[in-house]
């Protein structure tokens, strides 16, 4: 007697919660950097700081930082201006070098937990 088995397919599913992972782990990874850089942007009266955000685009499954003010560009790139101590220009292109490890660590464990669940 020959038995048969049977194969269930539940990729359908799968995919889905690894979407629901992958963007969970965007969100809190662009919130990562977001903090970060939040303590390296030049500070004097904490306008620039306040208006850093982080976005995520569902459909892309792409995640940005930005700040928001009419000086954000100049404060990053100019490597000449003088900043208080921990403060710097840059603050939000060497964070996100420095801490890309950790915020795909950040992705990577809300997909495996999302295909946990």
């Amino acid at each position: 007697m020959t038995q048969r088995s049977r194969l269930r397919w539940n990729g359908d599913a799968a995919l889905r919660s690894t979407r629901q992972g992958a963007l969970r782990g965007l969100r809190l990874g662009s919130e990562h950097l977001l903090q970060v850089a939040r303590g390296r942007v030049p500070i004097e009266e904490a306008t620039l700081e306040r208006s850093g955000v982080a976005t995520v685009d569902e459909q892309s499954l792409t995640a940005a930082v930005s700040f928001d003010t009419p000086y954000a560009v100049t404060q990053h790139e100019r490597l000449d201006f003088q900043h208080d101590n921990g403060r710097e220009a840059k603050y939000l292109e060497r964070p996100m070098i420095e801490e890309a490890d950790a915020i795909g660590e950040i992705i990577a464990a809300q997909v495996r937990r999302s295909l946990r669940s």
